[in-house]
């Protein structure tokens, strides 16, 4: 008879004992659990029992006023962890905690580990959204900025500081301006010189959630063009990349003002900002503009070494000329005006920054690319300006330039930090590298696309390592070579998912006969070729041998004895002896052997008996075989096996089917590289209402 349906069979675990199995109804169930979750136990499940929340948090509120500075702590612990359950949060709330735990951070009487788990409490309770930010003074944002401003703070009072700061700023513009009023970049700054990467990705989302909910005209930062002939360190690039939020992305200025030396020390650093690369990115270039026209002449002075023409200096005609001429060959789609190439955004004036940056800092290389393609043929020349414009752009898409930052990405970039010009050099190496890529693929104008294609996979590769500096991408990226790329992608296909698909199971079921057949045809071609064996007597072991070959039409054995090891093939006509392959019963190996189980000499030498086989004729004849060498023993146990018309089973034939199939399949899925192939075949389309389109041959 089936138990009530209101009877449910759980395991009832105590604190400190065992699960005891009992049978429950919904009446006593009510005095476990809520209403709410009380449908949800099903038979089989496990109660744990432990103090209620509206207890427990009543017990840890009176708790953590303890005088006992080690009772504090071990409740602080406890309501650190305890703090990540909503229900618990909410009763801990109700009884006013929050205040609680502000109160106690305003004090300034707790240090070390007690403020650590204070604030990490804090931090969990706020997490719910249960209280609104508004609500708190500034004595306690003073007090938590006080811990970042501060040179020497414990860690994780640090990392949970940093945490309510940037929750501060992002959900309240009026604590936004609190905040402000306390952090500048210049106290941030410290932080990101550590190397602790918690702390510099915490400090990273404070200065991106300042910039978020800056007021526009303070997110300005200037900008000194990096094509001008005098740099100013006042206004730097600021790059930044943070973990818990995303790739690289933009930073404000403190909202007091910079002065020079903060300017020069966020210049140096390079401390992550790609606001003004973006602004970069989404400026076009107008064609009118004669300082920016003057950028793309001085790509052009320093790649030829040539000076700007007087206007007066020979006809217009020829004047233009020899300028389309110089474009063409630095590489421009646009050869008569080049600025046209600057009008897409993205990445607009980046790209042209960037090639005036590499001009300038690695002009032996650029001077090297540009003269180095020119000399090509058309169709081979790399193009320098049609490269560098998608090669930014490119790099802006991977850094995610320009985006929202994003919870869901944990990257880290340490290099950024390496040089206070991290993303123009980042630049310098990437177009080194496609240049480079473009000559070991031998690549034509029409494959352009390819190329890039492979210099990105080379560059995510490369940053998927996290090299800590820009001489370690550089490293990294040289061992990328188009080579090993291409062995990459061919290991990752064939261990990949698509690989176990049934499209791709079905070829590998439909070429393993051919493959077969072709390994059939060598063992085969190899037995007509021949072998000398070591001739074994019935007394005693001689230095005799015997040499055994098959005939061109697989029809007959030819064999014999021969006074010394020959040089080259035995010719048919010199070996006497004749087995027809049609009169073969068996082939044998090893311990199966006749002259295996006469000779115990032999039959106690391993290798011997690892390379004896036998072939079995008439009623009770045996042909006496021992392998030179195990090569030699699976091409002949094989090629016998084929005449039989018997499964070939060495390890040899293994490991050729293994190699010839992996070949094969590789050359039939090249042209389907970066296609999803679909599990199921296609519909058949239905059948066309007439036939009137075939061809009457009569």
């Amino acid at each position: 008879m089936p138990p009530p349906s209101d009877i449910v069979k759980v395991a009832i675990e105590w604190p400190g004992a065992f699960p005891k199995l009992m049978e429950i109804d919904q009446v006593s169930l009510s005095l476990f659990l809520s209403p709410q979750n009380r449908n949800d136990i099903k038979n089989g499940s496990i109660l744990r029992l432990t103090t209620s929340p509206v207890s427990f948090a009543a017990q840890l509120h009176e708790r953590i006023q303890s005088s006992s500075m080690d009772a504090k702590l071990e409740a602080l612990k406890d309501l650190a962890n305890s703090s990540r359950d909503v229900t618990f949060a909410q009763e801990f709330i109700n009884l006013d905690g929050i205040s609680l735990l502000t109160q106690m951070v305003e004090s300034g009487t707790d240090f070390g580990d007690l403020l650590s788990f204070t604030l990490t409490a804090f931090v969990e309770l706020m997490d719910h959204g249960i209280v609104s930010w508004d609500t708190f003074s500034v004595a306690f944002i003073k007090k938590i900025a006080g811990y970042v401003n501060k040179s020497a703070m414990d860690t994780a009072v640090l990392q949970r500081s940093l945490a309510i700061l940037e929750s501060m700023v992002l959900n309240s513009q009026d604590l936004y301006q609190k905040v402000a009023q306390e952090i500048t970049i210049g106290q941030l700054i410290p932080h990101l010189q550590g190397t602790d990467q918690d702390i510099q990705t915490y400090t990273i989302a404070v200065i991106n959630a300042l910039f978020l909910k800056a007021p526009e005209d303070k997110r300005q930062v200037g900008y000194t063009p990096s094509y001008t002939r005098t740099h100013s360190h006042t206004h730097p690039h600021i790059h930044t990349r943070t973990a818990t939020h995303s790739h690289i992305h933009n930073v404000i200025r403190s909202p007091k003002p910079i002065n020079d030396e903060m300017a020069h020390q966020l210049y140096v650093l390079q401390v992550l900002t790609f606001n003004l690369l973006e602004d970069r990115m989404m400026t076009k270039m107008d064609p009118q503009d004669q300082a920016q026209r003057d950028i793309i002449f001085e790509l052009r002075r320093i790649a030829f070494d040539v000076e700007c023409e007087p206007n007066n200096s020979g006809s217009i005609e020829k004047r233009k000329s020899m300028y389309t001429r110089d474009y063409k060959k630095l590489g421009f789609i646009n050869h008569v005006n080049p600025a046209m190439d600057f009008t897409q955004i993205p990445p607009g004036m980046l790209a042209l920054d960037n090639m005036l940056y590499f001009a300038r800092h690695h002009q032996d290389a650029y001077i090297r690319i540009v003269l180095e393609n020119s000399s090509r043929e058309d169709k081979h020349e790399c193009p320098f300006g049609r490269s560098s414009i998608e090669l930014t752009k490119m790099l802006c898409e991977t850094l995610k330039v320009g985006e929202l930052p994003s919870e869901n990405c944990h990257d880290f970039h340490p290099m950024f930090f390496t040089h206070d010009r991290s993303f123009e050099e980042f630049f310098c190496i990437c177009i080194q590298l496609l240049n480079k890529t473009w000559k070991e693929m031998r690549a034509t104008s029409e494959d352009f696309n390819k190329v890039m294609q492979v210099v990105r996979d080379q560059i995510m590769r490369a940053l998927t390592q996290k090299p800590n500096s820009l001489d370690q991408l550089k490293s990294r990226l040289q061992n990328l070579s188009y080579t090993e790329i291409l062995k990459i992608r061919q290991s990752e296909r064939m261990n990949q998912e698509d690989f176990q698909s049934r499209p791709i199971l079905e070829l590998r079921e439909k070429i393993q006969p051919e493959i077969m057949e072709l390994i059939k045809q060598q063992r085969l071609n190899r037995l007509c070729d021949g072998t000398c064996f070591r001739k074994i007597s019935s007394r005693r072991r001689q230095d005799k041998f015997w040499y055994c070959r098959l005939s061109p039409n697989h029809k007959v054995l030819h064999y014999g004895d021969l006074e010394e090891s020959p040089l080259g093939e035995v010719s048919h006509d010199l070996l006497q002896e004749k087995l027809p392959v049609a009169d073969i019963k068996a082939v044998v190996t090893g311990k199966d052997c006749p002259h295996m189980k006469e000779k115990g000499a032999l039959k106690q030498n391993k290798e011997v008996l690892e390379l004896a086989f036998s072939v079995l004729y008439e009623s009770d004849e045996y042909l006496n075989f021992i392998a030179p060498d195990k090569h030699e023993y699976c091409v002949w146990t094989d090629g016998l096996n084929a005449l039989l018309g018997k499964e070939m089973t060495s390890d040899f034939t293994k490991s050729d089917m293994d190699t010839l199939l992996s070949m094969e399949m590789k050359l039939r899925l090249l042209d389907l590289e970066n296609i999803q192939i679909p599990e199921a075949p296609p519909p058949i389309p239905k059948e066309p209402s007439n036939y009137d389109f075939v061809y009457d041959c009569n």
